[in-house]
């Protein structure tokens, strides 16, 4: 009978990366693995966890989503469910146990390595496993060999796993995602639990969350979006307003765009969204609602963003800034012809609060003249800005 061979790679993971796969993937076909072992630790006795930062169940999510599809490959929570802290010995202990007769290799950076004997029950790890050390791309061994000449002399043989490292950290990756960098070191699904969970302070990256957005919109629509988005950043500068989040609001205001009647209530009762009698009877102004609701529970946005997106269509009394810049975006981007467009388009340059009652109104008047309702709302935003436009708007 075959011996089973076990690669054990550990680590804390915080956050995984396309290095950890990477490297992962090397040893499993040099060292000719038939089953892969990774493990999150839970709380490292060799280094301490930043603060803030995942909790360790978050941490083995992360891991579970990066190794996905993996061959052969288990992702064990045995030092999460350990109390204390984790040891590797206690972890070869135990998975010695679970696989009798197994042949099992500790995956190891090269600095690791490097300290290896100095850790908890060397000698013990030493015998339930042997050390396979992955190489930088550009790096031989002549760096390590004092150590394996050491080891060599006490009988323990090390394999190399060469070409096996990118340069990519997870401390780079902590530092980086709060300026939107690095989304394409990590596996999609890492970054948009990442993202989902608001880990690291962590905001979204614009091209991953175009393409993210863009997936839920018709090639028509993408259109109007893109225009949008230009739009929108154009205001935010004339008007002093976060460009960043303006373009996050304009990039997701239309994501729940094309969804049925049916699929918009459904997202209403998933996220707890309240329904007023006109949203029932017009289901066409739902989509800035469940917009709002999906963006901040996938993509993390603030709640600012998330209220540009949720009046983009009706508008309300008290709009912020942010609010207006995104109705207003809405109506002149670039793809829009109506007439009387280029007017608004003049007038969205000089004065931000005029061009907004003036579509307001605009609206309003078109309703009406069709015999449809307007929302309630809509009315209160005509006579907020119609008070603010006269100066003698009280603040909401």
């Amino acid at each position: 009978m075959v011996k089973q061979k076990i690669g054990i790679y550990g680590g804390s993971f915080n956050p995984p990366h396309k290095g950890h796969t990477y490297s992962a993937k090397a040893a499993v076909e040099q060292l000719g693995l038939s089953r892969l072992i990774v493990v999150p630790s839970g709380s490292p006795p060799h280094k301490l966890l930043p603060d803030g930062g995942p909790d360790a169940g978050e941490r083995l999510e992360m891991v579970r989503e990066a190794f996905r599809g993996f061959p052969d490959c288990e992702v064990s929570d045995i030092e999460i469910r350990r109390p204390g802290e984790s040891y590797t010995v206690d972890t070869l202990r135990e998975l010695k146990k679970n696989y009798p007769g197994a042949e099992f290799f500790l995956i190891v950076g090269s600095d690791m390595f490097l300290t290896l004997r100095q850790w908890k029950d060397a000698d013990e790890i030493l015998r339930l496993a042997a050390p396979a050390v992955t190489l930088r791309r550009s790096a031989g061994v002549s760096e390590l060999a004092p150590e394996l000449a050491a080891l060599g002399a006490l009988g323990v043989s090390v394999e190399t796993v060469k070409n096996a490292v990118i340069d990519v950290s997870s401390s780079e990756l902590r530092r980086g995602l709060p300026r939107r960098e690095f989304a394409q070191q990590s596996d999609e699904r890492v970054y948009s639990y990442i993202i989902e969970h608001g880990l690291y302070g962590a905001k979204p990256d614009f091209d991953w969350l175009r393409f993210q957005a863009y997936k839920l919109l018709s090639p028509e629509r993408r259109l109007h979006v893109a225009g949008c988005e230009a739009e929108t950043v154009r205001l935010a500068k004339r008007y002093g307003a976060d460009e960043d989040e303006a373009r996050e609001a304009a990039i997701l205001h239309d994501i729940t765009k094309k969804l049925s009647e049916e699929e918009q209530l459904a997202l209403c009762e998933a996220y707890a969204v309240p329904l007023t009698e006109h949203m029932r009877k017009v289901p066409k102004i739902l989509h800035g609602h469940t917009a709002a609701a999906l963006a901040a529970a996938k993509f993390g946005v603030s709640d600012d963003v998330k209220s540009a997106i949720k009046w983009h269509t009706t508008g309300r009394a008290g709009m912020t800034e942010l609010e207006k810049i995104i109705y207003v975006a809405d109506t002149i981007e670039p793809s829009r012809d109506f007439d009387g467009v280029d007017e608004l388009r003049e007038l969205a340059y000089r004065d931000l609060d005029e061009v907004t009652l003036v579509y307001v109104n605009t609206t309003i008047s078109e309703l009406q003249a069709a015999g449809q309702t307007v929302d309630t709302t809509t009315f209160a935003t005509a006579e907020y800005l119609k008070a603010k436009v006269a100066g003698t708007a009280t603040g909401l």
